[in-house]
């Protein structure tokens, strides 16, 4: 067949050759504080067959002593030694200890051996250091010592990452290289004080990943009737994970799932661990919302009255009562949490009794009698803005001055509200709740990760700027599968200055050389960057969606695709790079070792392939349902096609379940991400509701919409060209014009057979038009590349008739050429249209003490650019701005598209705008939400359209005359984020993307 070239073999479970060896020694870990080498005042921790004693004393924090077993066993994961753990310094020891609670370490401090002063008060704060004669008889120790427990913990695990233990050993089958020489250098060695007090995930949407593999990995719970497997064993490799990434903070599992009641032992393990927990936006007072379900539910022993009326107006005293309980328990308990306040509806949903603020103030103030009565009320405290609980906010409600105000996102990484500068300094101070995982409107988006680090880094670095430092939680899903945005969301939170823009690269690099060394290091790192920005172009779970309509959401159409499949070859386009990323994947994984092979199908290989095997499913599907409304012939083999493709998906999901780590991940990739849409099959949740089924047989997918056509046993020829969905068996068909200009790729024709019988095609054409294959048999179809000679073209503007013959037909194709001569600077018009990427500004003109900033790769089609700094205030149009140079054709209106990133207005004020004009007229303000509608963020059609779509756009109408114009963008709100700018002449085609960038001359 030979159609849609594009649709390479995938191969994705091609047996593994592995051709490389263990990577050279001097290139096998991120160099740090611990080297492969000794040398004067170096402390050897690993060194011929021997590993340094773990010293820690017993009076320590539970946490502190629990985490030396945890460096013992990286020791040995490490050098294939298992050191001895005991509470007597000896020479050469590891003393890991807290300042104030560890007699070893403070008996150093006393002796003048240890300086705590930069420790003593600290929060969360360590020093490694190495101590030449800390105690008669001994030589020398090496010192982990913390300002409090989890700063003593941080710095024992901060050894195990130094060593090459990844976080991820656990999640993902990270295997740390074996090292036989381990020295750390002399010094004082710290990662310093947290900049974000509170650091933390929550674990939500669990099902059905973590919901299947849980049960089966670590059994059920310890409560009789609720065998879930989010017991204490299970959380315990959470507590773990998030203490080795510096994370203080849990929001636990809550689909159907009660941290408190699941497991008795879950609030202990916490404790031991020294984990903060807390709850999320709808579970008040740290009680789980399914607790209060399954009481109402049973009705028996239920002290709440067991009628399930979640209202404080008619169930007060039930709510009251079962709000007391949860404090207590926190008391009686004795762990370390963040109490929520506030209330939501049942089910993530907004109060069934209004959003009065009379009510939210009553309810604040019951809450906060109840603390104060059970002597609580000096706890940490949240109220989190989330979804409808911001318009108290908007409208004036205050809580206490020692609440943390918790700002939310719109779910798809955008903040919608950010505190004002001259806002009085609140003693709780600020935080967010950011997404990496989501389940709602526009659609779900559950499956692999698809969170761009520039875009993570800009909403972070902004919400920073604005003051927002207290606490950070973000959704991550099943937390597995969003590792690399989580790690980073945790760095970030630790310490923003290590992390400006420039650096990001940096980060990805060390991230990809702590999972796999550092030879392969850019390679890998190469390979996530371009994998995030083609994720964040469309969501893997919106490839079938498309919705029409300007403005406000009309329609949705679940058999067609976002992109389109006749202009700008965009489709084809998107799939060629997710094919080329796989195959770099794919050269990847066949360098690597064997034990290395099952860390890297997990955060590299699985997510490159199956997205890419994706991707080339829907443009085989819906090439597929075009080609059979024009009876195509080549229609059934993209059928079979699409059939290959599915069958591979349900392959690489197999192996995951069931053959990765030995069978360890079963059931876990079993997210359904195709079955999307299917109103009848569904209900009217389909459009964003995930497929369900009650067949618990793995996976739960929905074949998408394929058609065959039958075919007669003749020879029928058809005719379709570029641009264009329409097909022809006699008459005319026009081809886009051709432009020196143009910057799109050459036009095609596509001769196709409607039968079963071969037959010969031949073409007639003009000497200045070029076509690749003028003659040849069909056998079921032939696409047929279009140029110009433009040696020879005639000057002007010229249409030449090109005939296409075969089985007894002929077929008109006029080919349109500009040949206009043109006198003209910067992007010059083609195809009815002036495209610019927002980085390739002809001038960035700051003042007033604003810059532009380009962020990398920020944009859809390129990089996008913000003004700087994001604190400034807001101005009239009249100073920073960019300019584009660009050459229209002829006189007459153009319209000017702003593709912004779907930001929301998060600063009081009329909106979030920008200013536009061309040369010396005066600026067009546009206020971006109100023109496109999209002021309510917390579910809004057209604010689905704009998230989906990663891009809001607005136009402006202007008149030009013919010749050279500066297209001005105006600053008026600074945290306008600037993707690319289209003037349509006239000719501009629809698309998903926009039109490739036009071509410039200087």
């Amino acid at each position: 067949m030979r159609v849609l070239s594009v649709l390479l073999p995938l191969a994705l479970l091609a047996p593994v050759v592995p051709t490389a060896s263990a990577e050279p020694a001097a290139q096998s870990h991120v160099e740090g504080y611990v080297v492969d080498v000794g040398g004067p005042g170096r402390f050897p921790l690993a060194s011929r067959g021997r590993v340094a004693p773990l010293v820690v004393s017993a009076e320590d924090f539970p946490g502190v002593v629990r985490v030396v077993g945890d460096l013992r066993d990286d020791l040995s994961r490490v050098t294939g030694v298992e050191p001895s753990v005991g509470g007597t310094v000896v020479d050469g020891a590891v003393i890991v200890g807290t300042v104030g609670r560890s007699p070893l370490v403070d008996d150093l401090v006393r002796r003048g051996k240890l300086d705590v002063s930069d420790l003593v008060g600290k929060w969360e704060t360590s020093v490694q250091q190495v101590v030449q004669n800390p105690l008669p008889g001994v030589r020398r120790a090496l010192v982990i010592a913390g300002s409090d427990q989890r700063g003593t913990i941080y710095g024992a695990y901060d050894v195990s990452r130094e060593i090459g233990v990844s976080p991820w050993y656990f999640w993902d089958d990270v295997q740390p290289r074996k090292r036989t020489e381990l020295h750390v250098l002399p010094g004082r060695h710290s990662q310093g004080t947290p900049a974000v007090k509170y650091r933390g995930f929550f674990i939500n949407d669990e099902n059905p990943q973590l919901g299947r593999w849980a049960p089966k990995f670590f059994g059920g719970g310890s409560a009789p009737g609720f065998p879930n497997g989010f017991n204490h064993l299970f959380y315990a490799k959470v507590f773990e994970t998030m203490l080795r990434l510096k994370a203080n903070y849990l929001w636990p599992a809550v689909w159907g799932r009660a941290f408190a009641e699941d497991d008795p032992l879950n609030h202990r393990t916490a404790k031991e661990y020294g984990v903060v927990m807390g709850t999320s936006h709808e579970a008040p007072m740290m009680r789980g919302i399914e607790e209060w379900n399954r009481h109402a539910r049973s009705g028996v022993g239920d002290p709440y009255g067991g009628n399930g009326d979640w209202s404080f107006r008619r169930n007060r005293s039930a709510i009251e009562q079962y709000w007391t309980d949860g404090v207590r328990r926190m008391k009686e308990q004795d762990f370390e949490g963040v109490v929520t306040l506030g209330m939501r509806g049942n089910g993530d949903v907004g109060l069934p009794d209004g959003d009065g603020i009379e009510l939210m103030q009553e309810i604040l103030a019951s809450q906060r009698e109840i603390l104060k009565r059970e002597g609580m009320l000096n706890v940490p405290q949240v109220q989190t803005l989330y979804k409808e609980v911001q318009r108290y906010w908007d409208q004036g409600l205050r809580p206490p001055d020692d609440v943390t105000v918790v700002f939310a996102d719109d779910n798809w990484g955008n903040m919608r509200k950010l505190p004002a500068r001259d806002l009085p300094r609140r003693a709780g101070g600020y935080g967010l709740y950011y997404h990496f995982d989501y389940v709602g409107g526009g659609r779900n988006y559950k499956w692999v990760d698809t969170n761009l680090l520039p875009n993570v880094w800009e909403q972070l670095d902004q919400a920073y700027a604005y003051g927002v430092d207290r606490l950070w939680v973000v959704n991550v899903g099943d937390m597995k599968n969003n590792e690399l945005p989580l790690q980073f969301f945790l760095d970030y939170a630790w310490n923003p200055k290590r992390w400006p823009l420039e650096k990001l690269g940096e980060w990805e690099r060390r991230y990809a050389a702590q999972n796999f060394g550092v030879a392969r290091a850019a390679g890998i790192a190469s390979v996530l960057r371009d994998y995030s920005k083609l994720q964040s172009d469309r969501k893997p779970e919106l490839l079938n969606r498309k919705i029409s309509g300007e403005g406000t959401v009309v329609s949705y159409d679940d058999q067609a695709t976002p992109f389109s499949l006749t202009d700008y070859r965009e489709i084809e386009r998107v799939t060629a790079e997710w094919q080329e990323l796989a195959e770099r994947a794919e050269r990847i994984r066949r360098s690597l070792p064997a034990w290395q092979q099952d860390a890297y199908y997990q955060l590299v290989y699985y997510p490159v392939k199956a997205s890419a095997n994706l991707y080339a499913l829907r443009l085989a599907e819906f090439t597929n349902l075009l080609y059979v409304a024009q009876g195509r012939a080549s229609a059934n083999a993209l059928a079979a096609e699409t059939e290959a493709r599915f069958a591979e998906d349900q392959a690489m999901s197999d192996y995951y379940n069931n053959v990765l780590a030995g069978g360890k991940w079963q059931g876990f990739q079993t997210q359904p991400k195709i079955g999307y849409g299917d109103v009848a099959r569904y209900g009217p949740n389909a459009p964003w509701q995930q497929p369900e089924s009650n067949n618990e047989a793995l996976p739960d997918e929905v074949f998408p919409a394929v058609k065959r056509v039958s075919l007669p046993a003749v020879a029928e020829m058809g005719v379709a060209v570029d641009g264009s969905d329409q097909w022809f068996g006699s008459g005319t068909a026009v081809l886009p014009e051709f432009s020196r200009w143009q910057s799109q790729p050459g036009q095609y024709v596509d001769v196709f057979n409607r039968g079963s019988v071969p037959f010969s095609y031949s073409v007639s054409a003009p000497p200045w038009v070029v076509v690749d294959r003028p003659s040849g048999t069909v056998d079921d179809q032939v696409r047929l590349s279009v140029g110009v000679d433009w040696s020879r073209v005639p000057a002007g503007k010229t249409t030449s008739p090109v005939v296409v013959t075969g089985a007894g037909r002929s077929v008109r194709v006029d080919v349109v050429v500009d040949n206009t001569p043109l006198r003209g600077r910067g992007f010059v018009e083609a195809n009815g249209y002036v495209s610019m990427e927002a980085s390739h500004a002809s001038r960035m003109v700051g003042g007033d003490g604003v810059r532009w900033q380009v962020i990398p790769d920020l944009g859809r089609t390129g990089d996008a650019v913000k003004p700087f700094p994001v604190t400034a205030p807001s101005r009239a149009p009249d100073g920073p701005r960019l300019e584009y140079e660009l050459t229209v054709k002829a006189s007459g209106p153009v319209t000017v598209w702003a593709y912004l990133s779907p930001r929301n207005p998060v600063l009081s004020g009329p909106g979030l705008r920008y200013g536009v004009s061309f040369d010396d007229q005066a600026p067009q303000v546009v206020d971006i939400t109100a023109a496109t509608g999209a002021n309510d963020t917390t579910m809004n059609k057209q604010w689905e359209r704009n998230t989906s779509d990663n891009v809001n756009r607005t136009a402006t109408r202007h008149e030009l005359a013919a010749g050279v114009h500066t297209l001005k963008f105006w600053v008026v709100d600074p945290t306008v984020v600037v993707q690319k700018l289209v003037v349509d002449t006239g000719g501009l085609r629809p698309s998903y993307l926009g039109p490739p960038e036009s071509r410039s001359v200087r």
